[in-house]
């Protein structure tokens, strides 16, 4: 499975079009913001440190126009149904439902003081949905995006991301941290970003040419609002708080050193001393890829997703039996220059670096071999990197 190609895509965009118009009467403007992919720093995010995420070319499209009321009509064609808010009082609480993000991103406007008009919205999503590709942070940056639009209203990248965070963290009820709305905002063709979560500088790094990022999923479903990764937050928080009490100025885990750790954590719980282990040392492995890719190292590139693999498996321990295949799988396959799971874990996808003219087979070994293990077939996508939030004609 691969990104529709510019032909499909002005066919998917016409039938839009032609719903929309079916739907509201009006024509629309486009907007449509992608999922993500990250090739290396899994659970770092959040706890300050950098991150090295793709933009991939699966994307929510939102297509919107204003209404003259200040009420949100909004239609998913993924679940063929509509929902109906009145933007003088939206809902207080999360409902556990795909409208939750919409009625996040438009109280969190309000809430800055953007004049939110009335609007029409009809949204489409491709990103593959509980795989751990952000098929939620592409969708509250669309429909961020698109309101501002209809707003004519105008708001900076960085911003932006920050918003929709707040959206998820405080109204969905997921504590994600920023990367996800970040690349979906800024992501950039051919290119991986070495984001600093601290600072949300950042810096793009060229994928080589000869090289796919080939998304396997296992297709085990996970919730990312659900307890284990909010319990992985509140381990990290507790090591953050332990170190600052060792040495002055930690803020987060990002400030500990690998020297530091060692000569400091064994006054840690266990499963604490494990949590930041994976997070330290995870950082490091960052910076080290980010300076790989571009050498073009690839060995070395593939070393170090082979360590945050066991890493993510061992201490943050947020892998599971089926991730764990895949990257066995895909590591006995030529042309590989690493894999390991990637997302928030217990389940989803794994990213792997293949060589171009290997992918074919790459595909064909892995699904075969995968189904055969488990009895279900996996899906495997086969993307470049692409660019973030955009306007469509």
């Amino acid at each position: 499975m691969a990104p529709v190609s510019a032909e499909k895509s002005s066919t998917f965009l016409r039938a839009l079009l032609e719903k929309f118009i079916a739907l509201y009467g009006a024509k629309p403007r486009f907007v449509q913001a992608p999922g993500r992919v990250n090739l290396i720093g899994e659970h770092t995010d959040y706890n300050d440190g950098f991150v090295l995420p793709v933009a991939i070319q699966f994307h929510t499209t939102v297509a919107i126009s204003p209404r003259t009321d200040r009420r949100l009509l909004v239609s998913s064609q993924n679940y063929s149904e509509q929902i109906e808010f009145d933007m003088h009082a939206l809902p207080s609480l999360a409902r556990h439902h795909w409208s939750d993000y919409v009625v996040g991103v438009a109280q969190k406007l309000s809430e800055q003081g953007f004049p939110v008009p009335g609007a029409n919205l009809l949204i489409h999503g491709d990103v593959p949905q509980g795989a751990g590709l952000s098929s939620s942070a592409s969708l509250e940056v669309a429909v961020c995006q698109a309101l501002l639009q209809v707003a004519q209203e105008k708001m900076n990248g960085v911003d932006m991301a920050l918003l929709c965070q707040r959206a998820e963290n405080e109204f969905v009820g997921a504590r994600c941290g920023i990367m996800d709305q970040f690349v979906s905002v800024h992501g950039q063709k051919d290119h991986a970003l070495l984001l600093d979560c601290r600072s949300l500088t950042f810096t793009p790094e060229p994928i080589p040419v000869d090289v796919r990022l080939v998304i396997c999923n296992t297709m085990v479903r996970h919730s990312v609002a659900g307890g284990e990764y909010n319990q992985r937050r509140r381990e990290c928080e507790i090591g953050a708080n332990y170190f600052a009490g060792v040495f002055h100025g930690v803020k987060a885990l990002r400030d500990i050193s690998l020297e530091q750790f060692a000569q400091h954590s064994a006054d840690l719980p266990q499963t604490v001393r494990k949590r930041c282990r994976h997070v330290i040392t995870e950082n490091a492995r960052v910076l080290a890829a980010a300076e790989a890719l571009k050498l073009h190292d690839l060995p070395r590139f593939a070393q170090l997703m082979r360590e945050s693999h066991a890493s993510l498996r061992d201490d943050f321990q947020v892998s599971c039996s089926e991730l764990d295949l895949m990257v066995e799988l895909a590591g006995k396959v030529d042309g590989v220059f690493g894999s390991r799971m990637t997302g928030g874990g217990f389940g989803g996808c794994t990213i792997n670096l293949v060589r171009s003219r290997d992918v074919d087979v790459f595909q064909s070994t892995v699904a075969q071999s995968y189904h055969a293990a488990t009895g279900q077939p996996p899906e495997i996508y086969v993307c470049t990197a692409g660019d973030g939030v955009h306007q469509l004609d």
